[in-house]
């Protein structure tokens, strides 16, 4: 068996990488994809390696020259890569094709050892590798029998979205017979470019063939195994925090991306919090079904939108901002505040990295869980001197929860000391507690020391709009604020669900309902394995402590590397002591109790 690389393309989306190297010789992690690649197949013990080559050849075959790649390569030159695909790459190398049983692949990917090992291994002799499509995937797709048998090609220009639950990506990795190469693909492969020429792409060769009665060729469908196609410099970035060897940087490189996980081969999220139980489909088909207008036109400006908010809300429009996120209208309070500001620690450490550190005074409970009351808060603060007093409630990541009437005694409190109130209620709505928001406009116009932030995203499980809203009976701040962000701080698709939110409320009740009951379910799961402390919550996610003695970081890669699980590693959010802490999201019943078992296996084993 021999192996056929096709590196002669130019790389052009890869930009100043591929001036002057070609695309193969990118680095992930410090070592150039053609390195990787061919120690892997180096592996195999095959007969040779053919390279086709074309943009930055020599230069290529120099750098492989000092790789001391034991099994023999033969290079052959595309002269025209600049005007052809790769259908003319693998036809200068057909020869070779008839030859011998081969191992084909793109130079552009990074894989996993036992992706070869898996193909090689396989019994059947000619195989196209697949893996079930995700929506980061990019390029041909197939359709799939169940005994395996290809049904048909899809190429890009063919998708259809509403069919991608049944498609197949191509992984651009392919095992030839000698005979299927000699029989079927050389055959079509030179009929093919004599006809349609040599700006096309060689799958559509392998197209033609599964249209034949008996195309011989099979799918080999992965199992879980990592692979990457790198085309520009964002699959460089997310290729490289896959493939990181170092699994403490791993971690560290996939946490700092702060969202965006959809595009990382079936992981699941148990890091960042949303509601799993909304938007409702038809809520979704609605946007969908203006998605074009919703596109291609402006949104309307903050004016009106803080109108629609106010709608939604049912208080004064003067009484509300709009935020890309509450993050961007926590930014533009914090930097409004002056003198001292106390919060609450552990907490959302968003408040407290947007002020000045020396200007922070933190109430730590001493309680085992980190439970507190309002009263706890008052007498905390009661002989220290703050100006501002920042309550996330529920507290995150701690879920601990003040009912109403207590939170409205604090805000009583503070306004009899003249200290301005914020309350983040971002989570509030998954409480078991009715009516509990203080959103109100007689609330606002009795309280204007009062402010109350809300995240829409993590609410209502739209993370994707950027959503969220500050309310307060000081007109003038809030104002001030209105003039400090953008105009179009908000998109059209964000407008668009405030404008059609209103017609979902009950759906959105029946969902508060269903979480809370999943919570409540889940955390009896997690009291049941040994080894860890689940701490009772009144959000959308459950603190844990382990007890066995393992850290919060090594569970946190055990779960990411061994069951695809990304969890919230509290080891820099809970400073001064040793114990170790995890927060964990609640998701929906099927995710969760995949946790559960990996939480098992690691915790118990």
């Amino acid at each position: 068996m021999q192996a056929i690389i096709l590196a002669a393309g130019m790389g052009r989306r890869l930009k100043e990488l591929t001036r002057d190297n070609t695309k193969c010789m990118v680095q992930v992690n410090g070592v150039p994809l053609i390195d990787r690649m061919l120690h892997q197949i180096e592996k195999q013990r095959l007969s040779r390696i053919v390279i086709v080559v074309g943009y930055e050849g020599q230069k290529l075959m120099d750098h492989i020259a000092e790789l001391d790649i034991e099994t023999p390569i033969i290079y052959v030159n595309n002269p025209i890569y600049d005007k052809t695909n790769n259908i003319y790459s693998l036809f200068l190398a057909k020869e070779f094709l008839c030859q011998e049983d081969t191992l084909l692949f793109e130079s552009d990917l990074i894989i996993e050892d036992s992706i070869i090992d898996a193909l090689v291994q396989d019994p059947r002799d000619t195989l196209a590798l697949v893996d079930k499509y995700e929506n980061w995937m990019d390029g041909t797709c197939v359709k799939l029998g169940d005994d395996d048998t290809i049904e048909s090609f899809v190429p890009g220009k063919k998708f259809k979205f509403e069919e991608s639950q049944d498609y197949y990506k191509t992984v651009n990795v392919y095992k030839f017979s000698k005979q299927f190469s000699q029989t079927h693909y050389v055959p079509f492969l030179e009929a093919y470019s004599t006809a349609l020429g040599n700006n096309e792409y060689y799958e559509q060769v392998l197209r033609v063939i599964t249209m034949l009665d008996e195309p011989v060729i099979k799918a080999k469908r992965l199992d879980n195994q990592l692979w990457y196609e790198i085309d520009d410099i964002q699959d460089l970035d997310i290729a490289t925090s896959i493939f990181m060897p170092d699994e403490e940087e791993r971690v560290s490189l996939l946490q700092n991306r702060y969202g965006g996980y959809w595009r990382y081969p079936k992981l699941i999220d148990f890091s960042y919090l949303v509601n799993p139980y909304f938007p409702p489909q038809k809520l979704m088909d609605e946007i969908k079904a203006n998605f074009e207008k919703l596109l291609t036109q402006y949104p309307s400006g903050l004016r009106v939108n803080s109108l629609l908010a106010a709608k939604n809300f049912n208080v004064h429009q003067e009484n509300i901002v709009v935020g890309n996120g509450a993050a961007e209208l926590i930014k533009s309070l914090m930097e409004r505040l002056q003198g001292k500001t106390g919060v609450v620690r552990p907490t959302f450490e968003e408040y407290p990295n947007r002020y000045d550190q020396e200007e922070t005074v933190s109430f730590a409970p001493s309680t085992q869980d980190f439970t507190y009351s309002a009263e706890d808060v008052m007498d905390y603060f009661q002989e220290r001197e703050i100006q501002n007093l920042i309550l996330v409630n529920p507290d995150n990541p701690s879920g601990n929860y003040i009912k109403k009437g207590d939170v409205l005694r604090l805000a009583a409190w503070a306004k009899r000391k003249g200290i301005l109130l914020i309350v983040d209620e971002s989570f509030i709505d998954f409480a078991e507690e009715e009516n509990s928001t203080l959103i109100e406009q007689s609330i606002l116009d009795a309280n204007p020391h009062l402010f109350v932030m809300k995240s829409i995203s993590k609410s209502y499980g739209v993370p994707g709009l950027r959503l969220g809203v500050l309310v307060s009976g000081d007109t003038e701040r809030i104002t001030a604020i209105k003039k400090d962000v953008a105009i179009w701080n908000i998109n059209s698709f964000a407008e668009f669900y405030m404008q059609i939110e209103e017609k979902y409320r009950s759906d959105y009740a029946s969902a508060l309902t269903a979480i809370r009951q999943e919570r409540c379910r889940f955390e009896q799961e997690l009291k049941k394995i040994g080894g860890i402390h689940a701490i009772p919550s009144q959000a959308n996610y459950i603190m844990i402590e382990i007890t066995n003695g393992m850290s919060a970081r090594e569970l946190t890669k055990k779960l990411l590397f061994q069951h695809n699980l990304f969890v919230k590693d509290l080891s820099a959010k809970i400073i001064g002591t040793d114990r170790q802490f995890l927060r964990i999201a609640v998701r929906n019943t099927e995710d969760n109790d995949k946790l559960v078992r990996a939480l098992k296996h690691e915790i118990e084993k």
